[in-house]
């Protein structure tokens, strides 16, 4: 049998270097009832959107000529000569469930800071298995991508992970997406004049309040949690529908900020790890200064804080969180694309199926 490397080339493809770039998602309403505990015996939904914010993704098969077998570029770099000692964790169980023993180099670039409430995590997963499956010459669809990213986290990694994240990456754009009991999901894209999404998106603002956190861990307390706020999580869910109702309405906009601040206050009563002093003070300043509603994104502990601002009043909601970072961003339709691609020329194929090619230190320069 051949090697994912050496039946692309059997199929026509050399090889080649491959860029993925993935969203990073802004969720409103819903989190928490798209995790699997809570899942097995009610509902689910969310409303969420991606932004122009990405995560990157290059790879390409490693050339033949280095001491190590895989080089691989986060916030560490690895050199390693076997699969099973690449210390990033999604690499490592990616490459074991797409069968990749040959190989690789691979960078990730992000825009935003990880372990910051975006869906980081979920959209490196999606986006590596987007590059590798490339490196395979195979393209998958958007819905393969986000239930083998499911797979992944949840089933391999064994995090404790919802299921928006990695849908929201692989897909794209402003969504409702339904978690009946199970294992399924059914995506509905919620459709808006174009007047009325521009108005969204202009009375959105997003502030980093310099705090990153380790999602999962905060999660699986909210797990542990999840029986005793049935009430909590149940009027979450509905909150889905009512933001629904009030974006594809005439009335006035505001009301989904202040949704969105009545759901914040029903989020972080679920434990006390989700907010701190920290956070709290920096909301209600800037609700003291204009803002109507907002929320911390993710699992929380730290990361984005969302706001509902009103144009005029920003300015002023700017001068107040003068201290912390503002990320100005719009939303975005595409999920999880490949946008560069070039074959590479091919080296000994025979010499590499009998596994003779001589490997080398590079010359120092």
């Amino acid at each position: 049998m051949l090697s994912p490397r050496l039946q692309a080339r059997e199929e026509g493809d050399s090889g080649a270097m491959i860029i993925s770039r993935t969203p990073f998602r802004i969720s409103f309403f819903g989190g928490g009832t798209d995790y699997p505990i809570w899942r097995l015996e009610h509902p689910g939904a969310v409303v969420a959107t991606t932004i122009n914010k990405y995560c990157h993704i290059s790879c390409r098969w490693l050339p033949p000529f280095f001491e190590h077998t895989s080089r691989v570029v986060w916030s560490k770099i690895e050199e390693v000569k076997d699969r099973a000692e690449i210390q990033h964790p999604s690499v490592r169980e990616t490459l074991k469930f797409l069968d990749i023993t040959e190989g690789i180099e691979l960078h990730h670039d992000g825009d935003l800071p990880a372990r910051a409430g975006l869906g980081s995590s979920s959209s490196f997963t999606v986006g590596l298995l987007h590059a590798l499956y490339g490196l395979k010459g195979h393209m998958p669809g958007k819905l393969q991508l986000a239930n083998d990213a499911i797979y992944v986290e949840q089933q391999l990694l064994k995090e404790y992970v919802g299921s928006q994240d990695q849908i929201m990456a692989a897909v794209g754009g402003l969504h409702r997406i339904d978690f009946p009991m199970g294992q399924t999901f059914h995506i509905s894209p919620i459709i808006l004049e174009g007047e009325r999404l521009d108005m969204l998106q202009d009375h959105l603002m997003l502030f980093f309040t310099g705090l990153s956190r380790t999602a999962s861990e905060i999660a699986e307390e909210q797990i542990r949690a999840t029986s005793k706020k049935t009430q909590e999580l149940y009027a979450m869910y509905h909150m889905v529908d009512e933001a629904i109702r009030i974006l594809q309405g005439k009335g006035d906009l505001d009301a989904f900020g202040q949704l969105l601040h009545d759901g914040w206050q029903l989020k972080r009563s679920l434990t006390d790890r989700i907010s701190t002093p920290h956070i709290d003070d920096m909301y209600e300043t800037a609700r003291r200064a204009g803002a109507i509603g907002g929320k911390l994104l993710g699992a929380g502990g730290g990361g984005f804080l969302l706001l509902y601002v009103r144009p005029e009043e920003q300015p002023r909601v700017r001068e107040v969180l003068e201290e912390f970072l503002w990320v100005p961003f719009r939303f975005e339709r595409s999920g999880s694309r490949i946008i560069f691609y070039e074959p590479e020329e091919a080296y000994d194929a025979a010499a590499t199926r009998a596994g003779k090619t001589a490997r080398m230190t590079p010359a120092r320069v």
